[in-house]
């Protein structure tokens, strides 16, 4: 089953390394692909570069399509072209997956309004003023509601990516996984031990 990262210009590196190492291991259910708006080599404030595929190659039903955060957030935010695009993909998912303040480009194509999310503590402020709508958590590590998961800072996308493995295939299978590469899963979904002050 695919999952489609979305890539753009000042990506955090965990949000998308995190969760890829996670997924990745697992080639028997499932098959990362890296995307942006026009495809190409897209890098962050990090140096970190990778080829994508545009957009508009995705396939009509990705299995999960994960939206990261960093820097490059607050001028994609204003990208109407892409917020489209992220809403486009995220309807015919069968699941939306947001790390760190990838969660404000998802609230800001409506799709949760009314619906449970989180983000970054440190940029929570900016985060949830792109949502009005939406029920923000400020404690919470990871948040899920119906088939949209959303996620704290950096690290916290390898929490919620253990999570929604636990959801799918069982806690055990999870815990496995989070061994094989020595990380101390945060399992409480409810708690942030950096939560907003």
């Amino acid at each position: 089953m695919e999952i489609a990262f979305l890539l753009f210009d000042d990506y955090e590196t965990l949000d998308v390394y995190g969760p890829a190492e996670i997924f990745g291991r697992l080639v028997d259910f499932y098959s990362p692909k890296f995307y942006s708006m026009e495809g190409g080599i897209v890098k962050n404030r990090h140096g970190v570069s990778v080829m994508t595929e545009s957009l508009k190659t995705i396939g009509n039903h990705p299995f999960i399509f994960l939206i990261p955060g960093g820097m490059g957030t607050r001028k994609e935010v204003d990208n109407s072209l892409l917020i489209n695009k992220i809403k486009e993909i995220s309807l015919n998912s069968n699941f939306v997956l947001t790390v760190c303040t990838g969660s404000a480009l998802l609230a800001k194509t409506g799709l949760l309004d009314g619906k449970q999310a989180t983000s970054n503590k440190r940029a929570f402020s900016w985060a949830s003023s792109n949502g009005p709508e939406v029920i923000w958590d400020k404690e919470a590590r990871w948040k899920v509601d119906g088939k949209f998961y959303t996620s704290s800072g950096v690290s916290a996308g390898m929490d919620m990516s253990l999570g929604f493995l636990a959801d799918r295939h069982g806690l055990e299978f999870a815990k496995k996984v989070a061994t094989e590469i020595e990380y101390n899963w945060i399992e409480d979904k409810d708690y942030d031990t950096f939560k907003a002050k």
